[in-house]
């Protein structure tokens, strides 16, 4: 039986792949204009992929009539080019301290449903879980990616209602939590449904993520107790679910 609704947010939170991401970026923009782009999307934002590759394009002089059949492609491209660079996502990326223990404490719950809620594609999503082997402690197949939607805040609802279709049930802001690192994490929760456990772990203060609304805000994941009793506090069990 499965009570509440665990959306992990991935880059910053779960591991960090440093220059990777925007190593792609660049890779995808010379393949499609023909030349180096200048400007990158600023790091560590959370804003979701497609949002991204047009404020790349749009900065990097791409004529706006461009913009949008441009993007389309790059969206398409960026999977195959992150593909590429598997064994380079292993050998120099890392995981957050903590991660791997706080997923496992999650998925080991019964009462709990982990899935992912990401600005990442889910193509892109999947081979990073896979890169670092933790799509083992996620239920993807649930989980709300920018494929799905470029607002990241709708990524909320659709997550909700893969699980509800899959698991049964009702899934709404009293039995949903978002464990992420950014200020757009905390601004998903806030405006998507779902209480929201910041972890302090990527480029933003604690106290900006408190002051941004966050329920909770976790120094790091090390602790898998603190998680757990954060979640526990925040959501409602609901046992007559099946």
């Amino acid at each position: 039986m499965t009570d509440v609704l665990v959306l992990w947010d991935i880059d910053r939170t779960l591991m960090y792949v440093g220059q990777i991401d925007r190593a792609v970026y660049r890779a995808a923009f010379r393949q499609l204009t023909g030349r180096e782009a200048t400007q990158l999307p600023a790091r560590g934002t959370g804003r979701t992929v497609p949002l991204a590759v047009r404020e790349l394009l749009a900065t990097n002089g791409v004529d706006h009539h461009d913009i949008e059949p441009l993007a389309e492609q790059m969206v398409s491209l960026l999977p195959h080019l992150l593909t590429e660079r598997l064994q380079e996502l292993r050998d120099e990326g890392q995981l957050m301290d903590g991660a791997t223990e706080a997923l496992q404490a999650v998925r080991a719950s019964e009462r709990l449903l982990p899935t992912v809620v990401t600005g990442n594609l889910q193509p892109s999503a999947e081979i990073k879980l896979r890169a670092f082997d933790l799509d083992q402690y996620v239920d993807v197949s649930v989980g709300g990616f920018s494929s799905d939607d470029a607002h990241r805040p709708a990524l909320v609802g659709i997550a909700q209602g893969r699980a509800a279709a899959r698991y049964g049930g009702t899934f709404d802001r009293s039995n949903t939590v978002i464990v992420g690192d950014s200020l757009e994490d905390v601004r998903t929760g806030i405006e998507g449904g779902a209480a929201v456990i910041a972890v302090a772990s990527g480029t933003t203060p604690r106290d900006d993520l408190a002051r941004a609304g966050a329920d909770r805000v976790l120094d790091s994941l090390v602790h898998a107790d603190e998680l757990l009793d954060a979640i526990a506090d925040l959501t409602v069990t609901r046992s007559s679910k099946g």
